[in-house]
């Protein structure tokens, strides 16, 4: 595998590649990250992962700078998938001037959820994604589901912006007791991984009931988040939304049987937790 974190060095290396997969991450990386490498490779080759914390998609309040880093593990891990290049820029090496120019996504999209209650996130987000994708051209690239929102804002952006890159989705990465794998879920305390599966089990109830038509869709929200709640959690969100833009469903969505998905994100302890489930 090759490390690389020029650009230049990128572009010479994947110059006349046609079907280049492509993984961004953050790094600090677990088997979740590590299935998306391998549905990559299904899907073009060679294969080609970053590892790039990228401080425009932090707030103010956010941990940018305790973020875990575990640059060494990480390429080991990537050495064993198989992965062609390993792209890990420094930041004067993908902003070597201020990033002036940003991506915005629309308001209805990008300031719901996540994007209410961190402002500022989603621009973050799709402005190094943009960039990425110019650096290393893929032909498909991979984002989990667990991130709904934004591989749903990824996906708009693609598309509106005539990409020439195909955006796959995969489907979340659990442990045995349904807590979807994440990078925060290391600063959890032995109490709170414990603890941390009654997101999951909160969202599957939702879901179900949702699916029975039992109670009124706010309803279910509202109990769903005291549950949380009276479990020393602090939900910012429970909401069950169209999976096809992320609007509350209408009353014919829900006659017609219409694809939704509920989302949630919590805080548990110093942890904030997000999660989905389609129904």
């Amino acid at each position: 595998m090759k490390i690389i974190s020029s650009i230049d060095e990128l572009r010479d290396h994947l110059r006349g590649q046609l079907r280049t997969a492509f993984v961004p991450t953050m790094g600090n990386l677990h088997e979740g990250h590590l299935s998306l490498m391998r549905l990559a490779r299904r899907h073009g080759d060679p294969v080609v992962a970053s590892i790039f914390v990228n401080r425009l998609q932090f707030g103010p309040n956010d941990d940018f700078d305790t973020y875990p880093r575990t640059f060494q593990a990480d390429a080991e891990k990537l050495e064993k998938e198989g992965v062609y290049i390993l792209f890990a820029p420094s930041e004067k090496d993908l902003y070597p001037e201020p990033q002036e120019f940003r991506v915005q996504p629309p308001d209805d999209l990008g300031s719901t959820l996540e994007g209410e209650f961190r402002p500022g996130f989603f621009n973050g987000v799709t402005t190094v994604v943009l960039k990425l994708f110019s650096c290393v051209q893929p032909g498909v690239a991979v984002f989990g589901k667990k991130d709904y929102q934004q591989l749903m804002i990824i996906r708009n952006m693609a598309r509106q912006f005539s990409l020439p890159t195909e955006i796959i989705a995969a489907e979340t990465y659990r442990a045995d007791d349904g807590l979807a794998l994440s990078s925060r879920n290391g600063y959890l305390s032995a109490a709170e991984r414990a603890e941390a599966p009654r997101l999951y089990q909160e969202l599957t109830a939702l879901a179900e009931n949702v699916r029975l038509g039992q109670a009124p869709i706010a309803e279910l929200e509202r109990h769903a988040m005291a549950q949380l709640s009276s479990h020393s959690w602090k939900p910012d969100y429970i909401s069950v939304r169209r999976r096809s833009n992320l609007m509350p469903p209408s009353a014919d969505d829900l006659a017609q049987k219409s694809p939704l998905v509920v989302l949630a994100a919590a805080r548990l302890g110093a942890t904030r937790l997000i999660d989905n489930l389609e129904i």
